[in-house]
C-alpha cells in the first residue's frame, strides 16, 4: 500500500511542477499539509541547479527550525549537493536584502511573507523564477491579491482531495463544548458589552477597518482614538478569558488519560497556557512554542519523536512545516477564526501511515466567540462531529 501512496503522490507532485514550469516557472502551489510540498521545492531546486551549475538559489521560510528542516530535506532526497547554491533565510532577514540576483527565489508558507514589511524583498531584488508554497490561500484580501499579483496560483490541491487520493490518512475531528466558571462568564459578559458598545460607536458595519484606519491616522480627534483603542482591547481581553478557560485544562487531562496509548499533539491560544497544558500532564509532556530557547525546543522535539514523552504541547510553532509523522491524536484549546491554521493543526496529524486515522479534538468555549471562529476555521473541513 505504502509504494502506492508514494506513486499517488509523485505523480500529483509531478502535476505541479509541471504546471508551474508551464506558467513560466512563476506561481504558487496550495496543497494541504503531507501533499509533500517540501520535496517540491527541493525538486524544483534541483532542476534549476542542473540546468546551470552557477544557479543563485534562495529558500525564504519564516522559522530558524524550517531552515534546519529544510537542509534536511535535501538530504533526505539525497540532493545534499545542491545546498551549495542555496541560502536559507527567514523572512524577517531576507526583506532587508536590496540590489541581489537569484536564480530562483522559493518562499515556503509563503501568507508569513506577505506583509507590509516583508514584501519589501520582492520590490528590492529580482529574480528569474519564482516559486510559492502554502496549505491555503492567505484569507487577508490584500495579501491573496498580492500573491495573485506576484506568483499566481499554478496547482491547487486541497486536505481533504488529498484524503480522498490516499496521500495522506483520513480523519475525524471533534468538537466539544466547555463552559466558562461563573467569574468568568461574568467578566465575558462585561468585557463584551464593552465590545458592541464600541463597535456601535465605530459603525457596526466596519468597526474593524474604521478601528484600524482612526489608529493609523495620527490627526484623528481624541474620542475616537479612545473608541478605537478600547475596541481593540475589549478583542484581546475577551480572547485572553478564551484562551485561559481553566475548564480546558481539566478536558484535555480527561483526553490524555483516555488516548494513553497514543502520540498526542496539544495547542492552545497562548504560550503562558500552553505551559498550564504541560504542567497539567507532567511529566509526560513538554512546551514547544516561541518563548522557548532553541535548544529548549530542539530538546523537546527530539524527546517526542524518539518516543521520551508522549505529548508535545504547542501555540503556533507546530502549525508551520515542521514534520511529525507518528503523531495520531491532536488536541486543541485554543483556535482563531482562520482556516489555514486549522487547515495546519489537521495536517499535523494525518501524516500517512498505514491504517492510522488522525483524530482532532478541539475544546471551545460554547456561547462564545470562539465557537463562530470554529465553525469558520472548519467549514472548508469534512468529518466533523459537534459532541454535545
Amino acid at each position: 500500500m505504502g509504494s502506492i501512496i508514494n506513486k499517488l503522490r509523485d505523480e500529483e507532485q509531478k502535476k505541479a511542477l509541471n504546471n508551474w514550469a508551464s506558467a513560466g516557472f512563476c506561481g504558487s502551489i496550495i496543497a494541504g499539509t503531507g501533499f509533500g510540498k517540501s520535496r517540491c521545492a527541493v525538486l524544483a531546486c534541483d532542476y534549476v541547479i542542473k540546468h546551470d551549475s552557477d544557479a543563485k538559489v534562495i529558500i525564504l521560510v519564516p522559522t530558524v527550525q524550517l531552515q534546519d528542516q529544510f537542509k534536511e530535506e535535501f538530504h533526505k532526497w539525497e540532493l545534499g549537493h545542491c545546498l551549495d547554491n542555496i541560502e536559507i533565510l527567514c523572512y524577517q532577514s531576507a526583506y532587508k536584502l536590496k540590489n541581489e540576483y537569484y536564480d530562483l527565489v522559493l518562499c515556503d508558507e509563503v501568507h508569513l511573507g506577505l506583509s507590509l514589511q516583508y514584501r519589501k524583498f520582492f520590490i528590492h531584488n529580482k529574480y528569474d523564477s519564482l516559486l510559492c508554497m502554502t496549505a491555503t490561500l492567505p484569507e487577508e484580501e490584500e495579501y491573496e491579491e498580492l500573491l495573485s499579483k506576484i506568483a499566481p496560483t499554478i496547482y491547487t490541491i486541497t486536505l481533504d482531495e488529498c484524503v480522498n487520493l490516499g496521500i495522506v490518512a483520513p480523519y475525524k475531528i471533534y468538537c466539544t463544548p466547555i463552559s466558562l466558571t461563573n467569574s468568568e462568564r461574568r467578566k465575558y459578559k462585561e468585557i463584551n458589552n464593552q465590545f458592541v458598545y464600541y463597535k456601535y460607536q465605530l459603525g457596526e458595519i466596519d468597526a474593524f477597518d474604521e478601528a484600524n484606519r482612526i489608529l493609523k491616522d495620527y490627526t484623528s480627534n481624541s474620542t475616537d482614538r479612545e473608541n478605537a483603542a478600547g475596541f481593540y482591547k475589549c478583542i484581546r481581553e475577551r480572547k485572553k478569558i478564551i484562551d485561559f478557560a481553566v475548564n480546558k485544562i481539566a478536558a484535555f487531562k480527561l483526553l490524555v488519560a483516555s488516548n494513553a496509548d497514543k502520540r498526542i499533539l496539544g495547542f492552545s491560544g497562548a504560550n503562558d497556557f500552553t505551559d498550564k497544558l504541560t504542567e497539567s500532564v507532567s511529566p509526560l509532556a513538554m512546551s514547544y512554542h516561541s518563548k522557548k530557547t532553541k535548544k529548549q525546543r530542539e530538546i523537546a522535539l527530539k524527546a517526542f519523536k524518539e518516543g521520551d514523552i508522549n505529548i508535545l504541547c504547542s501555540t503556533k510553532a507546530l502549525n508551520q512545516g515542521l514534520d511529525i509523522p507518528d503523531a495520531n491524536v491532536g488536541i486543541i484549546c485554543g483556535i482563531t477564526s482562520k482556516a489555514l491554521s486549522m487547515v495546519q493543526r489537521v495536517g499535523r496529524l494525518i501524516r500517512f501511515q498505514e491504517g492510522k486515522t488522525g483524530e482532532v479534538h478541539i475544546l471551545y468555549v460554547e456561547n462564545s466567540q470562539e465557537e463562530k471562529w470554529l465553525k469558520k476555521a472548519t467549514q472548508s473541513l469534512n468529518n466533523i462531529i459537534w459532541k454535545n
